[in-house]
């Protein structure tokens, strides 16, 4: 009876909004921001060499994308607030592994922080899901960019300068930043999200639910061009900066590019209401084609090294599109039923792209210099342009329902030959 005088608030979890999920979203990119240009150097400094160097980072993205597609069959299991909870503690184990810094510790902290930002990254996914109709996915993500773009921007650079004080203290911050993202996720209360009934059937093998992906054209395309997206992102980070040393211009400009098309995160709202006038697929065909131009111009005109590198942060424009509204074919196709388990599916990308990136320049360089790898993201960025030309026309657009609600239309990828 005592519960009856309750305040409402103390009884029952406030729905999420979409700016709770930004918050999140912004924190998680203030830890990988701070790390994402220390740990190169960090487990370069431990190992002692370039070819352990690489050796680490492949084995941490093997593990991160066994680990990723686990997550949906361990949140069978355990409630996806404990789970999002032990992506959070996976940082710090990892934070605190990279402060001690010896030859063991930093690369077990890189594994543990790829683990870390896959589980967070599948279970904030699934909450995205969850609470924020399909109408406002695309708001959703262009706010989670505007909240993360001051990390992304600031963070490179403040992690190299902290670590130059003290080896362990950018991974001081970022720990810092973990706790703080804990303390701000169980104060939103999101719980375990919403539960979906489902008919009673055996439990699907941890990886039983990729041969419902691979049936699925729609869910395919949309994580083909999380890849692709990736992957430019990969070469414009990691392989900009290098053809400027080679190319005499010296080992900042690189750095100064990645933090000026950072910047550009912040115009992530307005490229969502681009987006919206577009349609989605207007909006990934228009970004996908001239990114993937730029990049072959980029390649074809290197014997001009600023004329390279303008091109190239030009294309990183059309990158940033990408961002905001290259994961809505695949959100918008998603089944209820399936969110978790096909948020896991999505995050792979990111590990995927980290792997095919350098093996395809491994083999690029085989046969010719650097700026043969613009080319080559040019190939991978214009085949995406093309299967973007199957996205349904009405992807994204608002249209009236029976009730006279906005609704969007469903995402839908026509193979040729096939109807939705």
């Amino acid at each position: 009876m005592a519960n009856r005088y309750l305040p409402l608030a103390l009884k029952h979890s406030p729905t999420p909004r979409i700016e709770h999920f930004a918050l999140l979203a912004g924190l998680d990119a203030t830890i990988r921001g701070t790390l994402v240009s220390t740990m190169p150097l960090v487990v370069y400094d431990a190992l002692g060499d370039a070819q352990s160097t690489s050796v680490a980072f492949f084995i941490a993205g093997i593990v991160a994308l066994v680990w990723g597609l686990m997550v949906p069959w361990a949140t069978r299991r355990i409630p996806r607030r404990w789970a999002y909870s032990a992506g959070v503690a996976l940082y710090l184990v990892g934070n605190g592994l990279g402060a001690i810094g010896t030859v063991w510790s930093v690369p077990l902290a890189l594994i543990c922080n790829a683990m870390a930002t896959v589980t967070i990254f599948v279970c904030l996914n699934a909450y995205v899901l969850d609470y924020v109709d399909r109408a406002n996915l695309g708001r959703s993500q262009s706010v989670q960019m505007a909240y993360a773009a001051g990390a992304w921007t600031i963070g490179p650079m403040a992690g190299v300068w902290l670590y130059h004080q003290w080896h362990a203290l950018p991974f001081l911050v970022a720990g810092g930043f973990s706790l703080l993202q804990m303390t701000c996720f169980w104060i939103l209360r999101l719980g375990n999200g919403k539960q979906i009934a489902r008919a009673k059937r055996p439990t699907v093998n941890p990886l039983g639910y990729l041969g419902r992906f691979f049936s699925q054209p729609r869910l395919i395309a949309g994580w083909t061009f999380a890849v692709m997206r990736s992957c430019g992102w990969w070469v414009y980070v990691v392989y900009l900066p290098i053809f400027c040393i080679e190319a005499g211009l010296g080992d900042k400009v690189g750095g100064i590019a990645l933090s000026v098309s950072n910047a550009l995160l912040f115009a992530a709202p307005a490229l969502n209401r681009l987006a919206r006038r577009l349609s989605v697929r207007r909006s990934v065909r228009l970004a996908f084609g001239l990114c993937g131009l730029l990049f072959l111009a980029a390649g074809l005109v290197s014997a001009l090294p600023w004329a390279t590198v303008a091109l190239v942060m030009l294309a990183s424009g059309f990158l940033v599109m990408l961002d905001a509204v290259g994961g809505l074919p695949f959100l918008m196709s998603v089944k209820p039923s399936e969110r978790t388990e096909m948020s896991a599916v999505y995050s792979s990308f990111r590990d995927v792209s980290g792997i095919l990136t350098p093996g395809a320049a491994w083999l690029v360089l085989w046969v010719a210099p650097l700026p043969g790898i613009f080319v080559a993201a040019a190939v991978g960025l214009l085949s995406s342009w093309a299967i973007a030309g199957r996205l349904h026309p009405r992807l994204g657009v608002a249209r009236p329902s029976r009730g006279g609600e906005q609704v969007s239309a469903p995402g839908a990828v026509t193979p040729a030959g096939a109807g939705r």
